[in-house]
């Protein structure tokens, strides 16, 4: 079993990336079994383990500083920090140019976002549910980072829109300051919406002048054997994008 997904992505010169599936690891269920998350109820020495099975079966150049994602805006710049195993930045996103410091983000149905210079000279990584999304988490990386038009992007797996139903709110707040916005969602039958986040999260892209964008074809609902998903599970173990500096 592989413990890490067809990216069907090529990095920019210097930059690698990875996205983990769920497989391949130590953790009992509901966590089974390559759960990279510590705040999910999982064993941490299990947790422990899979993180470093994967810094060995991705070749990581050192520990990923994984965040404390609380659904809003705030990028960390990985430069300006001191990695270590301590409390975690509090942060939906992250950015780095000095190389072997790896960004990461951890996701069970929300997007996970990936980011780098066509120059391979920075990275960066975001997580976008939705209440991230419409607050502008993807518009603040890559401001982060720089230029849009200099920037490729892959979005990675995610819950599909047939799984994603929302209330009338979570499309009010797109569309309200997008009107175009409602070309991703479709109601559904009982009066509620479908909401497209890989849509939206092209779309806002393009906005800023980003339209280099590359996957969002995966669903975390559908796809039990690959993916983790809090909407289809509950209780359930997380997986990880992360990208990096050679």
């Amino acid at each position: 079993m592989s413990s890490r997904l067809e990216m069907r992505w090529v990095p920019p010169p210097g930059v690698r990336a990875v996205f983990t599936v769920r497989t391949a690891g130590v953790s009992g269920a509901p966590f089974d079994s390559l759960n990279v998350a510590t705040h999910v109820g999982d064993d941490p020495a299990a947790v422990a383990r899979n993180r470093s099975r994967l810094r060995a079966v991705a070749a990581l150049p050192a520990e990923p500083v994984w965040l404390e994602q609380v659904h809003g805006t705030r990028v960390v710049d990985l430069d300006g920090i001191r990695a270590s195993a301590g409390v975690p930045p509090i942060g939906d996103a992250s950015v780095a140019s000095m190389s072997h410091r790896v960004c990461a983000i951890q996701v069970a149905d929300c997007l996970p976002v990936l980011f780098a210079r066509r120059d391979g000279s920075r990275v960066g990584a975001a997580h976008a549910g939705w209440r991230g999304l419409a607050a502008g988490v993807l518009e603040a990386t890559v401001d982060a980072l720089g230029n849009a038009a200099e920037l490729v992007a892959w979005i990675g797996p995610a819950i599909s829109q047939a799984r994603f139903e929302v209330g009338a709110e979570v499309r009010a707040a797109f569309v309200s300051d997008a009107p175009a916005a409602q070309e991703a969602f479709v109601r559904n039958a009982r009066g509620r919406w479908q909401c497209d986040l890989a849509a939206l999260a092209r779309q806002r892209l393009s906005t800023i002048g980003l339209d280099d964008v590359h996957g969002g074809a995966w669903c975390t609902f559908d796809d039990r054997e690959q993916f983790f998903s809090y909407r289809r599970d509950g209780r359930c173990g997380r997986m990880a994008a992360l990208i990096w500096r050679a």
